[in-house]
């Protein structure tokens, strides 16, 4: 299977041995950041830093003139990826013979929701989530389309792949995060990340249900989680009554599934023809975050194929597997980084299981991040 590494633009740019580790290391292509969130990353073999720190989400190339008189637009990078980082690093990988996508987070930034704090998810509860942008707002949405467009199609680049393309909620480590206290569930991380903000008391109301009567209902729905009383396996319709359930899950896949449609579209007008894009998605509908909840015949049927999240197992490839026409790449992600929950010595047994569950190509996250006994263990796995 084709085998593809996460990396950084400055885990490239300052130093000349970069592109040749990746060579070595077995991979053909490179998944090269050209639009990420705020982030403190290592870089272990860099010659000149060790660790890095963007302050903020930003684009990691110069913003295209399609941003221009926008009140919503993306920030510029600082010291840690001037100029065109990504141009430069994709230059770099490419010369030593290696295919470069870019790789593209859409709605997650906490500066926008610290700037503009109309346009975060507000739960029931009436508290913001700076670093979620709200699909449901057009001006969001018309800003994460835009995003797709400018900094998936950049020069050097083969084709994308689209983070966050969907909902986002609760579950994000933001700054010193401590929020572990209580234990939340699938159910109870739902309903903590159903945004109540004016687009979305507007769809619930088009939908038929009272925004303020949904609010009462879902803070009801998690009083028990607060007491330490659900117990495990608690569902969505078992904490909120399944038509209600219902009700919010038709409204948000219908948002969520316009937006993919329209991230992608934006991605393949902009892009040359042959243009690969793909979106990191989670098959279960409800499911909020960097692999957006998604239904698989829909988003394969919008986008090339999607990357999926494997390192606790393949069981999320299933769903993608059972709809996928010919021709779709099925990527398994798996992380490398020990320190991270990744098992690199375990990459052979992982990546076979994650073939005979229907993956197509391999990703292995982070190629950057990674300890160099981390890259060893990923070495002589390829190798075999």
């Amino acid at each position: 299977m084709k085998t593809s590494a996460f990396l950084y633009p400055w885990d490239v740019n300052g130093d000349p041995e970069a592109a040749a580790r990746l060579v070595d290391l077995g991979v053909q292509q490179v998944i090269l950041a050209s639009a990420y969130h705020s982030t403190r990353a290592l870089t272990p073999r860099h010659p000149r830093h060790r660790v890095v720190t963007a302050a903020h989400a930003a684009v990691l190339h110069p913003p295209g003139p399609p941003w221009q008189g926008r009140r919503l637009r993306p920030y510029p990078a600082g010291d840690w990826a001037p100029g065109d980082a990504f141009a430069e690093a994709a230059a770099a990988l490419a010369d030593a013979g290696l295919d470069v996508h870019s790789w593209v987070v859409l709605a997650h930034n906490s500066r926008m929701g610290a700037d503009h704090p109309d346009t975060s998810v507000v739960n029931a509860y009436g508290d913001r989530y700076p670093w979620a942008p709200c699909i449901a707002q057009p001006e969001v949405r018309a800003y994460v389309t835009t995003l797709a467009a400018d900094s998936a199609a950049r020069p050097g680049a083969l084709g994308t792949e689209l983070e966050s393309c969907g909902w986002y909620g609760l579950a994000h480590l933001h700054a010193h995060d401590k929020t572990s206290g209580v234990p939340l569930g699938d159910a109870a991380q739902y309903l903590m990340s159903l945004c109540f903000c004016a687009a979305c008391a507007r769809g619930y109301e088009d939908a038929g249900l009272s925004a303020g009567r949904l609010a009462r209902s879902v803070r009801d729905a998690l009083a028990p989680v607060w007491r330490g009383e659900t117990g495990e396996g608690a569902t969505v319709e078992r904490l909120l009554g399944a038509e209600l359930a219902a009700a919010t899950l038709e409204f948000r896949g219908r948002t969520a599934r316009t937006l993919q449609e329209d991230a992608s579209a934006a991605v393949r007008a902009a892009a040359p023809a042959g243009f690969q894009v793909l979106l990191h998605a989670d098959p279960v509908p409800y499911h909020c975050g960097a692999n957006a909840g998604v239904e698989p015949s829909h988003v394969l049927a919008v986008a090339d194929g999607v990357v999926v999240p494997c390192t606790g197992g393949p069981a999320l490839l299933a769903p993608f597997a059972a709809a996928a026409p010919p021709g779709t790449v099925l990527a398994a992600n798996l992380t490398v980084v020990s320190g991270m929950g990744g098992a690199p010595g375990t990459l052979a047994r992982d990546a076979e299981r994650a073939a005979r569950a229907g993956a197509t190509e391999l990703r292995l996250y982070h190629a950057g991040l990674a300890s160099d006994a981390d890259l060893a263990e990923v070495r002589r796995a390829l190798r075999r």
